[in-house]
C-alpha cells in the first residue's frame, strides 16, 4: 500500500485490490460539505485543479440521477466525467460511478463519507476500479495533484463562506 500527502492534508492510499482511498478533513460542519459536493452553485466555485473550472455542473441528486461535469483548463482544454447517483444520504454519503470521456477502462465505483466532530468534516472517500492495473494507472496521472488542488480550493470556498455568514 502507499500512502502520500497533497495539497492541504489530502491523503491517498492504494488499498488492497482495485481501490484508493482518500482522506481530508474540511473546517466546516458536513451539511455545508454535502452540499458544496452535490450543489451545482457551490461546486462551480470549487471543483477542479487551480486553473480549471467547471463549464458544465450538472446535478440530478437521487438514486438513479445523471451527473455530468465537464472541466476547462487555463491552455482551454477541457476534461470531461459523469455517471449515475447510486445511493443519496444527505448529509452522510454519496455512492456514485464515475467514468471519464474516452476512458474504455470502464466505470469506477465511488463512496464518500461525511463524517462530523466539533464542526469539523472528515471526507473519506473510496474509488474502486475495474482492475488493479487501472487503479495504478490512474496513480501515475496527475490525479493526486489535482485532487489536492480542488480540496484546497473547497478548504477556501469553506472558509469564505463561514467569515461571510453563508452557512445555513
Amino acid at each position: 500500500m502507499t500512502s502520500r500527502e497533497q495539497g492541504e492534508g489530502l491523503t491517498v492510499r492504494a488499498l488492497s485490490g482495485t481501490g484508493l482511498l482518500l482522506t481530508r478533513t474540511f473546517a466546516a460542519p458536513r451539511r455545508l460539505v454535502f452540499d458544496a459536493f452535490t450543489r451545482p452553485e457551490l461546486l462551480r466555485r470549487w471543483h477542479g485543479a487551480r486553473g480549471w473550472h467547471l463549464v458544465v455542473c450538472e446535478v440530478d441528486l437521487r438514486a438513479g440521477g445523471a451527473w455530468r461535469f465537464v472541466s476547462r483548463g487555463p491552455d482551454g482544454a477541457e476534461m470531461g466525467l459523469g455517471g449515475t447517483y447510486h445511493e443519496v444520504d444527505a448529509p452522510g454519503r454519496l455512492v456514485h460511478s464515475e467514468i471519464h470521456d474516452g476512458w474504455e477502462e470502464g466505470e469506477a465505483l465511488v463512496t464518500t463519507v461525511f463524517g462530523e466532530r466539533d464542526g469539523r468534516t472528515e471526507m473519506t472517500t473510496t474509488v474502486r476500479y475495474p482492475s488493479r492495473e487501472i487503479r495504478d494507472g490512474v496513480l501515475r496521472t496527475p490525479m493526486e495533484r489535482g485532487a489536492g488542488e480542488a480540496y484546497d480550493r473547497l478548504a477556501e470556498m469553506l472558509d469564505e463562506m463561514t467569515l461571510k455568514g453563508e452557512l445555513r
